[in-house]
């Protein structure tokens, strides 16, 4: 980090999408809708699309107890358990829908429970969700299964049964250890409580433990965060998520409740993220990309050295390249050369099951340019590195020709020791990773044409 300055760290102080898919969902429409989204399963069952590659699984349990002031997630704030097992019957019907399409039996590399809070299911909910998703589908031995659990909502006996259900990973949502920031955000968890959870997770002999933490939150200093890293490192998690936190209250109703005043100046932001990533790094992590950090021995960092790394609506994963059935309200998949997305209130989402009809209302199909610029990106995002030969046979284009206006933007960055250019093709420096994104946005047809970049998160 020493050769990040902070002049740097502030140029890149700037919105940019995080490209868990190209084109970004902003770009989704309405025209695109079920009779589309059919006909790209129907091509998956016919061989057309997908090559028989296992799916990937996201189902979005929406429900939480009580409102975190900064989240963005979409979410029903509600202590009525019983409105989980209402869904729960819808999420069959969904799934049943989609296997009339694709037949039952087909091959799950890796599911991930999102919300909202997984966890605001019951043991026997969960149950009954992992029994009916077992009914529909494969699950390959090996793969990832993993859950977001909300540490104020589970014990070890909780974290047992997850096992049991054969998830193998988890995600733990921390934010911050100081007690003054967990008021200002709405979401009080001990540190004790985390640290508990933490050894009872390993002693329950789950492969990989995640904690996201966030900076930027109200009342925090790079001081008081410098106690929340040295708190993660005793921790130890096998993978962080440092994510920056976007304040849009015009967006997000619950970060109204967030007062402006305490939030920290963009150059404490800067501050906190450079301290950061010297902690996790002295510590021995390895920085994988963006925001996630891990231990060398996590799949995540060995897939960063053996050029293994993909990326998802998740984040980074380790599995490869495959389409992604989601399931409940909000949730966004893909599959072939399309993206889709559920409705976003639970309302329409059970109306139109209840109609027999899939929940999708919006998506992309993808044109060969789109294609063509995922490729680029993903290999920016995942490998850091593109040879210009692979698009040109993948694809039947002259690289050099087809992106003269992008290449000749990134000389500016390899003036600043960010990538570096050659005749063969595009390598990012070990400083150019902690902003790759910037680099990826490069190649954003989408974003260089569009100048309002408000509604995405910054890069840092």
């Amino acid at each position: 980090m020493s050769l990040i300055t902070p002049d740097l760290l502030t140029r890149f102080d700037v919105p940019g999408p995080r490209y868990t898919s190209y084109p970004t969902a902003d770009r989704f429409v309405e025209a695109f809708g079920e009779v589309d989204y059919l006909q790209a399963l129907d091509q998956r069952r016919a061989g057309v699309v997908g090559n028989n590659l296992p799916l990937s699984l996201y189902v979005h349990i929406p429900f939480c107890e009580s409102l975190c002031y900064y989240c963005a997630c979409n979410k029903i704030i509600t202590k009525h358990k019983d409105r989980a097992e209402t869904y729960l019957r819808y999420l069959t019907r969904e799934v049943e829908l989609h296997t009339a399409h694709l037949g039952v039996g087909q091959s799950v590399s890796q599911l991930h429970l999102g919300g909202g809070t997984p966890t605001f299911l019951s043991d026997d909910e969960l149950r009954e969700l992992m029994a009916m998703l077992h009914r529909h589908f494969e699950f390959v031995p090996g793969g990832e299964y993993s859950v977001e659990v909300d540490p104020r909502t589970v014990d070890e006996n909780r974290l047992a049964a997850l096992a049991e259900l054969g998830f193998n990973r988890l995600s733990f949502g921390v934010q911050d250890f100081d007690s003054a920031v967990q008021k200002a955000i709405h979401r009080i968890q001990p540190a004790e409580q985390v640290f508990t959870l933490v050894a009872a997770a390993r002693r329950l002999g789950f492969e990989s433990v995640n904690v996201d933490l966030i900076y930027g939150l109200p009342l925090q200093t790079p001081e008081s965060f410098d106690r929340t890293l040295l708190q993660v490192n005793e921790l130890r998690p096998d993978r962080i998520a440092l994510y920056a936190y976007a304040h849009l209250p015009e967006r997000f109703k619950p970060q109204r409740r967030i007062h402006a005043a305490e939030l920290p100046s963009g150059g404490a932001k800067v501050a906190m993220l450079a301290r950061s990533m010297d902690a996790f790094i002295d510590a021995g992590y390895v920085y994988v990309g963006m925001d996630h950090f891990a231990l060398p021995t996590d799949a995540l960092a060995v897939a960063k050295r053996q050029g293994r790394l993909h990326r998802n609506f998740q984040g980074y994963s380790t599995q490869a390249d495959c389409d992604l059935i989601a399931l409940g309200v909000s949730s966004i998949g893909r599959i072939g050369a399309t993206y889709s997305q559920n409705a976003k209130t639970l309302e329409e989402y059970c109306d139109l099951l209840d109609q027999g009809h899939l929940p999708v209302v919006r998506g992309l199909a993808l044109t060969r340019d789109d294609l063509i610029r995922r490729a680029v990106i993903m290999a920016l995002m995942c490998q850091g590195q593109l040879q210009f030969e692979s698009i040109n046979l993948a694809w039947l284009v002259d690289f050099k020709a087809y992106f003269a206006h992008e290449l000749k933007q990134l000389q500016d960055m390899e003036s600043q020791g960010l990538v570096q250019l050659n005749d063969a093709g595009i390598q990012v420096t070990a400083m150019g990773w902690f902003f790759v994104r910037g680099v990826a946005m490069v190649f954003d047809r989408y974003v260089q044409a569009d100048r309002n970049r408000s509604r995405f998160s910054k890069i840092i």
